[in-house]
């Protein structure tokens, strides 16, 4: 039978699943029940020192949809209210309930050596398995000169995570913003700074929408708006190409997060460096249960596949991701109908013409290809209504 244990920079994890720093972890009787319904480890909503000042704006949540699925949130909540001693002392009550489950403790600090070396040393009497640096946050704190603000600067970063390390008795991770144009450029910075390990992504700075009937945002703060952190499948196709360009870059382990609703999610995350991966959005849809399809569901993917763990999987599909310049470009990955299957409806001759090639057309009461014509583009495979159309090299 495949375990789902790992080891990471000598942290025993039962299972890869963690719950993100976010609202699910702002509780200590919280993630008390998280762990108890089987999650692998949490990390803390992030931990300030006590005088940073946090005022939370009312509502702070819109959502996108696809039907009745929410498939993306936009959220501008800000970080933890409790002050450092409840963290404290919490930490310690769930190790000595869960001495087996990971807890992280997710950090933000003004840039000032002394309040970030003060607030690691408090956290370092604790019985915390790691730290994560918050250097990515996108909405509230940049405007403080913290946050999302700190990790789109390399040299800031580099400096923080050296104060960090100087102190901290444990393992640091640190948070990447993907509102960078190059995240691998901050992932290096900090590395060579100390870090341990990195986290990606945290959410991406978006704008959720319009009402068009009022023409007010859809997060509308009596009236106004901002723009926040957007999470959730919208944002995994960002998340995937971020933690594969990290891996690219660099040996050190990896917290993948970012759009993880099913084991599918996190094995996708793994295959492309992930050592482990956390989770949020999906939780605050859908609650702490939905460990349960994600544990069995990878378990029963890796024992279908032959891998007896999840380091396995890992990086099992980096090598297959390269430059567009290196990519094999002599086949052409020509249509392939099913005549049984295809409705005629001439959907697919209307994007190819409207789309530039006019590789298609309807001929005896056939879709016949012109490969004299086609790119081999594959467009018409995805805009068919009823999935007739593949493509073959």
């Amino acid at each position: 039978m495949a375990t789902l244990h790992t080891t990471i920079l000598g942290i025993d994890f039962e299972n890869p699943f963690l719950l993100a720093s976010a609202p699910p972890t702002a509780l200590i009787e919280s993630i008390d029940k998280a762990f108890t319904l089987g999650w692998g480890g949490a990390v803390l909503k992030t931990i300030t020192p006590d005088d940073l000042e946090m005022i939370e704006a009312s509502p702070r949540y819109a959502v996108q949809q696809d039907k009745k699925r929410i498939i993306g949130l936009q959220n501008i909540e800000l970080l933890s209210h409790h002050p450092v001693a409840y963290w404290c002392e919490g930490i310690r009550t769930l190790k000595h309930k869960h001495p087996t489950k990971v807890i992280i403790a997710s950090i933000m600090s003004p840039v000032d050596k002394k309040a970030w070396q003060t607030l690691v040393q408090t956290l370092n009497n604790t019985p915390i398995d790691a730290f994560e640096l918050n250097f990515s946050c996108p909405h509230g704190m940049p405007e403080k000169g913290i946050g999302m603000a700190i990790g789109t600067d390399a040299n800031i970063s580099s400096q923080i995570t050296g104060w960090v390390k100087e102190v901290a008795q444990k393992p640091v991770f640190v948070k990447l913003s993907p509102n960078v144009t190059d995240i691998t450029r901050i992932a290096r910075a900090v590395e060579e700074a100390g870090a341990d390990g990195l986290a990606a992504i945290n959410t991406v700075q978006g704008f959720m929408g319009l009402d068009l009937q009022t023409l007010t945002p859809l997060l509308n703060v009596n009236g106004k708006t901002t723009f926040g952190g957007c999470s959730g499948p919208i944002v995994r196709p960002i998340g995937l190409r971020c933690v594969a360009q990290i891996r690219q870059a660099s040996n050190l382990p990896i917290l993948g997060q970012g759009g993880i609703s099913t084991w599918e999610d996190a094995a996708q995350y793994i295959a492309v460096g992930a050592d482990a991966v956390q989770v949020c959005t999906e939780v605050m849809l859908n609650g702490y249960q939905v460990i349960g399809p994600l544990l069995k569901g990878l378990q029963k993917y890796l024992e279908e596949k032959g891998f007896a763990d999840i380091n396995a999987l890992k990086n099992k599909a980096l090598a297959q991701i390269t430059t567009h310049e290196l990519l094999p470009k002599k086949k052409l990955a020509y249509p392939h109908v099913n005549h049984e299957i295809c409705s005629r409806c001439g959907k697919c001759v209307r994007i190819c013409e409207e789309s530039e090639h006019r590789a298609l057309q309807i001929a005896d009461g056939f879709l016949t290809v012109n490969k004299q014509v086609c790119v081999g583009c594959g467009l018409c495979r995805f805009v068919c209504p009823v999935g007739a159309i593949s493509n073959k090299a």
